[in-house]
């Protein structure tokens, strides 16, 4: 069975209004799955969770559902999938947990390949501590963050790592598995940012290293939210602030409020809008059915990337800053004599989406030489097909002319 970019696209009723989308990175448009599990979960009865009435029970099975699509999707264990209302702010409820234990003289590393979600709140957590602040550089001239970068900055002292699974600017996947094996051998725990990874790559946080992950399944065609993935023996070492009656039960003493039901279930139908993309049989497991799909995917987005970065290589005054060895399928470009946000608007006008600037990416775009303006970024995804590069590419043309 290939994979019928056609088919895909038709399930995507934001596609009817004709934009070639390559701002996947930003977030993915929605699928109607995804919409009628929105849309499902609030015409049935709904409460507060419980085991009696029936909209007690509905909201009990939305919440287990959903723990279990993301364990699923994530190789992670489903006491340990935690509901945030975005990356971002898990990443600062954990850096606020973790830093309760730091000294002054301990030590923190963050890469200047990451998205500020994955440095700011280490680096902001580390000065309350007194904790020092090492960062890991990547290469600019290839994109490419080793191991060995991260691995020549630990010491007895570090507490904690946090690095990108694949860089939103650029695309560059550095080895986390490499990465992971350096920093336990150091003592110290690894948190991984996960967004962008997520949306390219069939993840398995155990065999990552990871301690913390996150990810955000609006990045692959669910609603806007974010999720943790641990091991729940880690979770029950770490003692957030809640209320004094709510549980202490993990992974709900890290979930402040009552949880968005709806957003649940529509996640919990985007990673099963997934599992369908691929070549597996209907009655295989679901973790199964999508690391068939997360293949399908990734030799559809390669095959458009080949194209994409052949016809680029033969447009004058063009750089492409993507060219690691191991990368997404997104491009940062610039042009020479050219304003990125002058071809993003000038690419809109022929119903292109392919957005300009450094994307909360500030570290690493001015590590590239570009300031704070980054680039024009292509991200490519699921439903993207050949016409839609072919509109992308003869727009740039124009706008270079």
């Amino acid at each position: 069975m290939t994979y019928d970019v056609s088919t895909v696209r038709a399930q995507f009723p934001a596609l009817r209004a004709g934009t070639a989308h390559f701002d996947g990175p930003g977030g993915t448009q929605t699928p109607a799955p995804v919409i009628a599990a929105f849309t499902e979960a609030l015409t049935r009865p709904l409460s507060i969770r419980g085991t009696t009435l029936p909209g007690e029970v509905h909201a009990e099975t939305i919440v287990g559902d959903f723990r279990q699509a993301l364990a699923d999707l994530l190789g992670a264990q489903p006491g340990g999938i935690v509901f945030g209302r975005s990356s971002t702010q898990l990443t600062y409820d954990i850096s606020r947990v973790l830093s309760q234990s730091w000294a002054p003289g301990d030590e923190v590393v963050v890469s200047r390949l990451d998205h500020d979600a994955n440095i700011r709140p280490w680096v902001q957590a580390a000065g309350r501590a007194g904790a020092v602040v090492r960062w890991a550089e990547f290469d600019p001239a290839t994109g490419d963050l080793p191991a060995e970068a991260v691995g020549a900055l630990l010491t007895e002292r570090t507490r904690l790592v946090a690095v990108t699974g694949a860089s939103n600017l650029i695309g560059t996947r550095p080895g986390i598995p490499a990465i992971a094996e350096l920093v336990h051998r150091a003592g110290a725990l690894l948190h991984v940012d996960g967004v962008h990874l997520t949306a390219h790559d069939f993840v398995d946080v155990e065999r990552l290293g990871a301690d913390f992950f996150v990810c955000s399944p609006y990045k692959f065609f669910g609603p806007h939210h974010g999720v943790l993935a641990a091991r729940p023996e880690l979770l029950e070492t770490l003692r957030p602030d809640k209320l004094v009656p709510s549980t202490d039960a993990v992974p709900e003493r890290f979930e402040l409020g009552t949880l968005p039901y709806e957003v649940l279930a529509a996640t919990r139908a985007a990673v099963d809008f997934i599992a369908e993309l691929g070549s597996a049989p209907a009655e295989a497991g679901r973790r199964e059915r999508l690391r068939s799909a997360y293949a399908a995917i990734g030799a559809h987005e390669s095959a458009l990337l080949e194209t994409l970065e052949k016809a680029l290589a033969s447009l004058g005054g063009v750089t492409v800053h993507s060219r690691a060895a191991e990368r997404t399928p997104t491009l940062l470009l610039t042009f020479e004599g050219r304003d990125a946000s002058d071809a993003y608007r000038f690419l809109a006008r022929s119903g292109v989406h392919a957005p300009a600037g450094s994307f909360y990416a500030l570290e690493a775009s001015r590590h590239l030489g570009l300031g704070d303006d980054g680039g024009l970024r292509v991200g490519l995804s699921p439903y993207n097909d050949t016409d839609d590069v072919e509109r992308l590419l003869a727009g740039l043309a124009e706008f270079l002319r």
